[in-house]
């Protein structure tokens, strides 16, 4: 227990903890750290998930004493948010500031009984993907474990959805929106321990995703720490597309991947969830019949079920959207195959909230976007010559 407490990193006594951001664990840890009793954690967290409340005083069976040294020592502090904005699909997008004002996104997609929340880990990203409008704008920061967690606790507030009930706002996560998750290990995993927690927010661990481009070693990591499940990001039937679109591919590449995805299901009690593999199309880029062939025989013996997601144009990309022909004859090679595939509706465009287009407002400190900016003034300039 004193190395979770050393973890809570208490530099200075003023400064205050943010306690949306701790796991049961660490809560714990924290009130073993002030002098009090360890069951005050499982309080403090129903307060925060289940009843959405962020002032102490309304914590009612706290002790008044409690309560105003919690106000001393800690805090409950969702990120800000600063533009929300609903597609005529229903889908609804919020723009969040968060410490150091830059802004990051994330879009609640409604469907019947489900709400799929996709929650940000990162200001910005530090890959570097072709076809993401997020890796454009270059990288700043990790986002804390507080910050992930509060794109949760916003969009539950903004239904006016606590304190929460049978019929949830919010029902499935999926760690895919700006950033790589396993980039920002310790903090998703403190987030998503948090998301499963049954005083967090009680999610099962099946409806709760992880999206990897293929960060291979913690990706193993992962396993020996969580029970989430798994996608991967691959979007191309060989290493040599692979390099080009996913450029991590060239440090871990797809015959890597698919062993690390394997060994993380046998890390695991429930043996019959499999890796989704995710495989946006990219007209005249990795959408032909032979590149489908070519993605069958690489996955025949890879337990998955793909995700294909129609290329959502945005600002800085040449790249075209497919026809739905070829989407389709894309998606019946593979259904021929007798692998389960999906083609993922296009949700929330007109708002900018489909997959790929998430923004926001990066501090870039590796002055990638400019490079981008730049490179794509030049070409269009030679263009118009």
């Amino acid at each position: 227990m004193t190395d979770t407490v050393e973890q809570l990193d208490l530099k200075a006594p003023t400064e205050k903890i943010n306690l949306l951001g701790l796991s049961r664990e660490k809560m714990a840890a924290f009130f073993l750290s002030i002098g009090e009793k360890p069951f005050r954690a499982q309080q403090i967290l129903k307060w925060i998930h289940h009843h959405g409340v962020h002032d102490f005083d309304e914590m009612t069976n706290i002790s008044k004493a409690l309560r105003e040294r919690l106000k001393t020592t800690a805090e409950i502090r969702p990120p800000e948010v600063v533009t929300e904005k609903t597609s005529k699909d229903g889908t609804r997008k919020w723009a969040v500031r968060v410490s150091g004002g830059s802004l990051v996104e994330t879009v609640l997609i409604p469907d019947g009984d489900r709400g799929t929340l996709c929650v940000s880990s990162q200001v910005g990203c530090s890959l570097d993907c072709s076809f993401c409008s997020t890796g454009k704008q270059g990288f700043q920061r990790d986002l804390t474990a507080a910050e992930i967690v509060g794109q949760i606790w916003l969009a539950i507030k903004s239904y006016d959805a606590f304190p929460s009930t049978d019929k949830k706002v919010v029902t499935n996560v999926v760690m895919m929106g700006m950033g790589e998750p396993l980039l920002n290990f310790d903090n998703v995993v403190d987030a998503m321990d948090i998301m499963l927690d049954d005083f967090g927010y009680g999610i099962s661990k099946r409806r709760v995703t992880l999206s990897t481009s293929g960060v291979v070693p913690a990706l193993d990591k992962l396993g020996d720490v969580s029970q989430v499940s798994l996608a991967i990001s691959l979007h191309a039937p060989n290493d040599k597309l692979r390099d080009q679109l996913v450029p991590i591919n060239k440090r871990y590449p797809i015959a890597e991947l698919l062993a690390a995805c394997n060994r993380y299901w046998d890390k695991q009690n429930d043996t019959h969830r499999v890796t989704t593999v995710e495989y946006t199309l990219i007209a005249g880029i990795n959408d032909s019949p032979a590149q489908a062939r070519e993605l069958v025989a690489l996955l025949k013996d890879f337990p998955c079920k793909i995700n294909l997601i129609p290329f959502n144009p945005f600002s800085l990309s040449d790249y075209r959207r497919p026809s739905k022909n070829a989407v389709n004859r894309f998606w019946q090679i593979l259904s021929d195959s007798d692998i389960v595939t999906t083609v993922r509706s296009t949700r929330g465009d007109d708002i900018d909230a489909a997959c790929g287009q998430l923004v926001g407002q990066v501090a870039d400190r590796t002055k990638r976007s400019e490079r981008h900016k730049a490179n794509y003034t030049d070409t269009q300039i030679l263009n118009v010559r």
